[in-house]
């Protein structure tokens, strides 16, 4: 599903969203709210590490929140967070649409949604390496900072759908057990 090729034909459905979906993520002018393109202009522009750290784990931090809570909810239809119960364990929490409201969800921007997600843990991977190569250490801590999230994205969105498929299939087969008991009852009844 999110390494589908793009549908051919379909309009976004919500084309502001997207837009800054992907301004958070890939834009590349510093200072207009993307970590990656602050990241990249910085070493040109910027002399202090710690303002390039601050300033770019802020925009990776705000990239995390919108996705987590606004372009995810809206544009796939999912919404996740992580609690510690009172026992100090780690319980995932996923909110996703009604059934006809996923089915409703515009295929384009889902497609934008879950490319742009796995696009940036792959650029944050890039940048990790070319630290490494380069013996960067404090450079490969903001790195470790920004990849952090974006996996954490990447696997609370992943949990998140496979729990919607899943209750997607019990709602189904729920429906069809009760259309089924509910069809010999009937048949029962008339004899």
């Amino acid at each position: 599903m999110c390494f589908s090729v793009q549908p051919p034909g379909e309009n976004y459905g919500h084309p502001r969203i997207c837009f800054f979906h992907v301004l958070f993520k890939l834009n590349c002018f510093p200072l207009s709210g993307c970590c990656i393109g602050f990241y990249i202009l910085s070493a040109l522009f910027v002399n202090s590490f710690v303002i390039i750290f601050v300033v770019t784990v802020l925009l990776a931090a705000l990239d995390f929140w919108v996705v987590k809570n606004v372009s995810g909810r809206i544009l796939v239809g999912l919404r996740w967070w992580n609690e510690i119960d009172e026992d100090g364990e780690s319980v995932w929490k996923f909110e996703c649409l009604d059934q006809e409201s996923m089915a409703r969800i515009n295929k384009k921007d889902s497609w934008l949604f879950w490319w742009t997600l796995y696009l940036t843990a792959v650029l944050w991977i890039f940048f990790a390496i070319f630290s490494l190569v380069r013996l960067e250490a404090d450079y490969l801590l903001v790195v470790g900072v920004c990849l952090t999230l974006s996996i954490a994205n990447i696997v609370g969105f992943t949990k998140c759908r496979k729990d919607a498929k899943k209750q997607l299939q019990a709602f189904a087969t729920q429906t069809l057990a009760t259309r089924f008991q509910s069809t010999i009852q009937s048949a029962f009844s008339v004899v």
